[in-house]
C-alpha cells in the first residue's frame, strides 16, 4: 500500500506510542489528586506542556490541552464572543468546516459574521481584509495552512492588520505545526489551534494556544483542570504523545521538507511529461508535501477508488454522493474552471514516504487516464 492521504491523518510515531504506554499501564494516576501516585502524571502534564510550548515559542501557561482542533477552533470562535457583543467575526471562504461551523452557529445567534474572498491561489491578501475589517471587529480568524491545497497565508501581515483595529487573531494551525517552522511571537497571533494526528501523534488530542490575558470564556464548567479553562481529567497519556510526536517533527522540519519537495516535483514532472492536462492548485508558498490538482474531464471521485483499487490512498477535493457531484468550497472559491473542479485530487506525502511513491503514484494515474 502507499498511504498519501497525511493531510488527513498520519501514523502514530513508534517513539510517542511507546511514551504513552508508562500513563496507560503503570503511572494511571489522576493529576488533579493530591497523593504520591498522582505526581509523575502531574509533572508529565507540566513536561508536555513546555515541550509544546517550546516548540511554537509560547509560555507553558498558554497552552490548553483539547480534544483536537475541532475543539480549539470552537473555542477560539464561541469562547471570545461575549453576549450582548455586537462586534463582528472576519474569516476566510476556505476554512476547514471547523471554524466555517462554528462561524455560522454564533451567526444563527445574531452575531455578524464576514467571509474573506481568497486569490485564485487560495491567499487571502492583507488588501482584502483592509477592505473589511473595521473597529467594530472584534476577532479575526484565517488558517495558517490550507487543508485541500497547502497555500500558505500572510498571517503576520493579517493579524498586524486585525490588532491595528482593535481585534483579536485567531489562525487554525492544523496543517501546519509539526510541518513548517511555528513560532507566535513572530506570527503576532492570539490563538492558535493544533492537532496531533496531523503531526504523528495520537488521534483525539490536541491544544490552544491562548495569549496572556487574552480574554476567552472557559470551554466547558466543571472541574479545576486546565487552570480552570477547560474541564474534564487530562487524557495524560496522548498528551504525552502529542508532544513526543511534535518535539521530534520539529527537530527534523528541513531534512523532512527536503525529501517532500522532492516527491512533490517528480510527481507533477512525471505527470507533465505523460501529457496529462492537470492545473496545480495552490500557491508556490504551500505546506511540504502537498500536491493539489484538478485534471481536466476527469472525475476525481472515479480517480480516488481507481487508485484505491492498486492500492493507493489519496483525497478527492470534491465530494460526491450518488446523484450529485459537488465541488469543493475551497475549489470554488479559487475559481478552477469547472472542466477541471470535478477532477481535483489531493495528494499528501509523508514523512514516512518513500521518493519512489512519487513515480508510482504517477504510473498509476497514467495507467488509468491512458486506458
Amino acid at each position: 500500500m502507499i498511504y498519501v492521504d497525511n493531510a488527513a491523518t498520519t501514523v502514530l510515531d513508534i517513539d510517542a506510542f511507546e511514551a504513552m504506554k508508562p500513563y496507560l499501564l503503570k503511572e494511571y494516576g489522576n493529576a488533579s489528586q493530591p497523593y504520591s501516585f498522582a505526581r509523575p502524571a502531574k509533572k508529565a502534564l507540566a513536561v508536555a506542556r513546555k515541550t509544546i510550548a517550546d516548540c511554537i515559542g509560547a509560555q507553558p501557561e498558554e497552552i490548553f490541552f483539547t480534544s483536537g482542533g475541532t475543539e480549539s477552533d470552537n473555542w477560539a470562535i464561541k469562547g471570545t464572543l461575549q453576549y450582548g457583543d455586537g462586534r463582528a467575526i472576519l474569516t476566510s471562504q476556505i476554512e476547514h468546516h471547523a471554524i466555517l461551523n462554528a462561524c455560522a452557529a454564533v451567526e444563527r445567534l445574531g452575531y455578524p459574521v464576514a467571509y474573506l474572498s481568497v486569490d485564485k491561489k487560495g491567499v487571502v491578501t492583507p488588501a482584502t481584509l483592509n477592505k473589511v475589517i473595521t473597529d467594530n471587529t472584534k476577532l479575526v480568524s484565517v488558517m495558517l495552512v490550507n487543508n485541500e491545497i497547502g497555500t500558505i497565508e500572510p498571517i503576520k501581515e493579517l493579524a498586524e492588520i486585525a490588532h491595528k483595529h482593535g481585534a483579536l487573531f485567531h489562525t487554525d494551525a492544523v496543517q501546519a505545526i509539526g510541518h513548517i517552522p511555528v513560532n507566535v511571537d513572530v506570527l503576532g497571533i492570539d490563538m492558535l489551534s493544533a492537532s496531533a494526528h496531523k503531526f504523528n501523534g495520537p488521534k483525539g488530542i490536541g491544544f490552544l494556544y491562548v495569549r496572556k490575558d487574552t480574554d476567552i470564556r472557559s470551554f466547558a464548567d466543571g472541574g479545576a483542570q486546565e487552570f480552570g479553562m477547560r474541564a474534564g481529567t487530562e487524557n495524560v497519556a496522548s498528551i504525552v504523545a502529542m508532544a513526543k510526536a511534535l518535539r521530534k517533527n520539529c527537530a527534523h522540519i528541513d531534512e523532512t521538507e527536503s525529501r517532500l519537495r522532492k516527491m512533490e516535483n517528480s510527481l507533477i514532472q512525471a505527470l507533465d511529461e505523460a501529457g496529462i492536462d492537470f492545473i496545480r492548485n495552490g500557491a508556490d508558498d504551500h505546506v511540504p508535501g502537498s500536491v493539489s490538482i484538478s485534471i481536466k474531464n476527469v472525475s476525481g471521485e472515479m480517480l480516488l477508488h481507481r487508485l484505491d483499487l492498486k492500492g493507493i490512498c489519496i483525497s478527492t477535493g470534491s465530494a460526491c454522493d450518488s446523484v450529485n457531484t459537488q465541488i469543493s468550497h475551497v475549489i470554488q472559491a479559487i475559481a478552477v474552471p469547472v472542466e477541471y473542479a470535478e477532477g481535483t485530487i489531493r495528494i499528501s506525502f509523508g514523512r514516512d514516504n518513500r521518493e519512489s511513491d512519487a513515480q508510482e503514484i504517477a504510473d498509476a494515474i497514467v495507467s488509468i487516464l491512458k486506458k
